[in-house]
């Protein structure tokens, strides 16, 4: 059964509706919607129903996760290539740590320097890179959503520099400590609570 120009322009616009912005993304989808529906309609379906159920066949999640999976096949071999980095570095940056931490109990030689050196680079290499990683995975977040994403990821890197530098005895934890704690609560804590809110009378 061939679909009218009217049911085409009509599948044309639910693609609209969704975030696709990859053009020959679009034409596909389109061409493939269209052969779908028609092969439903065949099967005696009216074109509401049919196109219903071809796009659920196609897209259970949406059509938007459509374009999120070809990007991630697309740009695949960075995209693990970026997270081998960044777990990389979290892995080492612990196994400094807390070897330096084993150094500094036993005495030895270079407790500081390990210790030193894998906080700097769990704290400003592998949080980052953890939440640009993250971000990235959440491109359907409102505007206020992202705000809250990232002042809570910055005061969580304040308070734990902070901490660090109590541990290791160095100046400017407190104060440190206060702006990571004026970010949190003023900041990460207000956006949060009315995040909850709306969804509880939505």
């Amino acid at each position: 059964m061939k679909l009218a120009i009217e049911e085409v322009d009509h599948i044309r616009s639910v693609i609209d509706k969704s975030s696709i912005t990859i053009d020959t993304l679009r034409d596909d989808l389109l061409d493939h919607l269209c052969c779908v529906t028609e092969i439903n309609m065949t099967r005696g379906e009216n074109f509401e129903t049919a196109l219903r159920k071809a796009v659920n066949e196609l897209a259970p999640d949406g059509l938007d996760e459509i374009q999120r999976e070809t990007v991630f096949l697309l740009n695949s071999t960075k995209i693990i290539l970026m997270k081998k980095v960044t777990y990389g570095i979290g892995l080492f940056a612990t196994m400094s740590f807390v070897l330096g931490w084993t150094f500094g109990i036993l005495q030895w030689l270079g407790a500081r320097e390990l210790s030193i050196g894998g906080f700097l680079a769990f704290v400003f290499l592998y949080i980052p890179l953890l939440m640009i990683d993250r971000f990235k995975h959440k491109i359907r977040w409102t505007l206020s959503e992202k705000l809250k994403f990232i002042v809570g990821g910055i005061s969580g890197i304040v308070m734990t520099t902070a901490l660090g530098f109590k541990i290791m005895h160095m100046p400017g934890a407190d104060q440190l400590l206060l702006i990571g704690t004026v970010l949190f609560v003023f900041g990460f804590l207000p956006s949060m609570f009315f995040t909850m809110y709306r969804k509880s009378v939505s």
